[in-house]
């Protein structure tokens, strides 16, 4: 339980030295200095500004997104914080424009609500998703919060309540126009509160979207599966919880750390990352600022990481990757029966499935989305389709050019058929 405190005297002691390793690159590069004219100094100035990168804190980044072009316009964007709960903000991206004509034809535009995954990541992991779908759509996504910056005041967060928050946010946002799309770890609990929605007699939403998710872990088992079911749940309550130091305001809460699951991200691939970094250097060596930049930007986000609330933690790995509750239909969420086959065409609405899956996820295996299909059995034929992306991993499905080219066309057709 000691391992979080000796982490951040760890990291204290490392702050000294990134100053320094920042300095020197700046010394040995900057175009005004007597340095950056030594023989070797694009050498130097490479290897303080890579020890300066291995080293230094990586804060929670902006997701950055000030303008998107609509139909050849360019409108300005505002992020908003619609509603605030204490592990989660609500968040809305509002585009604005001083055209009549485009102003309706954005307040038309269908309301879509993009459920981020808590899995180590910050939302803005989905920078690129929420950029494209702002296009055609008004986008809410759910910001997650760190939990050591929770205070230890405002209670535990299990599963359960992440399904009870999915609710209230499909609630706030209101359920009769809405399109829900949902990133690896949420499908579960999107699917989950949606369910209980509909077995309710509540509004739904009028499509879900699954992407890339453990919805039956049985299928296809990847490694993180494997890793997940072969230890006993004890073993990750001794080996990975930690109690948040006194230095930030969640002090003594219960966490699975951003820093050791960052480390079981290196550890999954360690040679890519070394000889990205490797690259790195290289092309600071060689003047390739272009690509120097875009390797900041990948590791900007990739070594940002957040605390995972202990209990919300364990309840996953339980009972989404070892009892598998919910393809086996005993999954209760505070004494309710979680039942797939409730979503329909019945009082709440009629509501579409759109499953997607990556041809080479390493993390959701294939088939482990697509059993949603086999669940939902009370949505019709007609309203559930199925997409598998060709040459596409976890991350191509919801990020980078797959995704805009391949993934986001039919994602953005899809919700136009069930928004009318």
């Amino acid at each position: 339980m000691l391992l979080y405190q000796f982490h951040e005297l760890w990291r204290a002691g490392m702050a000294p030295l990134t100053f320094w390793a920042e300095a020197g690159a700046k010394m040995y590069s900057a175009p005004g200095s007597w340095l950056a004219a030594l023989p070797e100094a694009p050498r130097i100035a490479a290897g303080y500004e890579l020890l300066y990168r291995i080293g230094k804190d990586y804060e929670k980044p902006e997701f950055g997104i000030h303008s998107v072009e609509v139909d050849g316009t360019d409108c300005p964007v505002v992020e908003k914080e619609v509603l605030s709960r204490p592990f989660c903000r609500l968040l809305r991206f509002k585009r604005y424009t001083d055209d009549a004509g485009n102003l309706r034809e954005l307040k038309d535009d269908p309301p879509v609500l993009v459920v981020a995954p808590l899995s180590g990541h910050h939302a803005t992991l989905l920078r690129d998703t929420v950029r494209t779908l702002l296009k055609d759509h008004k986008v809410y996504v759910t910001d997650w919060v760190d939990a050591r910056m929770v205070p230890k005041s405002e209670g535990t967060f299990s599963l359960d309540d992440y399904v009870r928050y999915v609710e209230a946010f499909i609630r706030h946002i209101g359920a009769a126009d809405l399109h829900v799309i949902s990133v690896c770890q949420p499908t579960v609990p999107v699917l989950a509160a949606v369910s209980l929605m509909a077995a309710r007699g509540e509004p739904t939403p009028r499509s879900l979207v699954l992407m890339g998710g453990p919805i039956d872990a049985r299928l296809s088992p990847t490694a993180v599966n494997n890793l997940a079911a072969r230890e006993p749940l004890w073993w990750f309550e001794q080996n990975v919880i930690q109690i948040v130091p006194s230095n930030f305001p969640g002090r003594g809460r219960r966490v699975y750390p951003g820093f050791l699951q960052h480390a079981g991200f290196m550890a999954m691939n360690p040679e890519r990352h070394f000889m990205s970094h490797w690259d790195y250097y290289q092309d600071l060596v060689k003047g390739d600022l272009e690509d120097a930049a875009a390797h900041r930007r990948f590791y900007d986000e990739y070594n940002a990481v957040l605390d995972m609330p202990a209990t919300y933690y364990l309840d996953t790995v339980d009972i989404v990757f070892q009892r598998h509750l919910l393809p086996r239909g005993l999954w209760d969420v505070a004494g309710e029966r979680v039942d797939p086959s409730a979503i329909g065409s019945g009082a709440g609405g009629r509501t579409a499935l759109l499953t997607i899956e990556g041809e080479l996820d390493d993390i959701s295996g294939a088939g482990q989305t697509r059993a949603a299909h086999g669940l939902c059995t009370g949505i019709a034929m007609e309203d559930r389709e199925h997409l598998t992306v060709e040459g596409a991993g976890h991350y191509g499905i919801f990020s980078g050019r797959r995704w805009r080219t391949q993934v986001y066309p039919q994602v953005r057709d899809f919700i136009a058929r069930h928004a009318a």
